[in-house]
């Protein structure tokens, strides 16, 4: 069991693990970990954490997101987040802060936002957004970007 100490218990709701891949949409109650692939969005009520090994192609909705492997999709995070060094981000990031590791590549728009009438104007518009869908791969599509491409 972990222990959270500015939220108190905190507990790990979900892992998929290195050797897996999962095709739709996933959404948790609390903290997830991604180590394999994931096809699909994410939509976590606590942390996210993907791994060196996550491969990650659609959007990623959480509290605080930590990237150590490739997002292909935009990140909304309601308090942080942090793209470490083997991070790849293709798409955009809405967040309150952000830091990124030295060697890290983000191709998309940073957007950081700590006041709080901006945050909800900047965050409406991502959550209410329809997510474009490719209609070759089933799986969003960024504009002008090949649906086939980065994996």
């Amino acid at each position: 069991m972990f222990w959270y100490k500015r939220r108190g218990d905190f507990s790990l709701n979900t892992i998929i693990g290195p050797n897996t891949s999962v095709y739709g949409d996933i959404e948790t109650g609390g903290f997830t970990r991604i180590d394999g692939n994931l096809r699909g969005n994410l939509r976590a009520g606590g942390g996210v954490v993907l791994g060196e090994t996550a491969r990650i192609r659609g959007w990623i909705r959480g509290s605080a997101v930590t990237i150590g492997g490739v997002v292909y999709g935009n990140v909304l995070a309601s308090e942080r987040v942090v793209v470490l060094a083997t991070g790849l981000v293709l798409g955009d990031i809405v967040t309150r802060r952000i830091q990124a590791g030295e060697g890290c590549l983000i191709h998309g728009r940073i957007m950081v936002c700590s006041d709080e009438e901006v945050w909800r104007q900047r965050a409406g518009q991502y959550r209410d957004a329809a997510i474009p869908q490719s209609p070759l791969s089933g799986f969003p599509a960024r504009q002008g970007v090949s649906p086939n491409a980065h994996g």
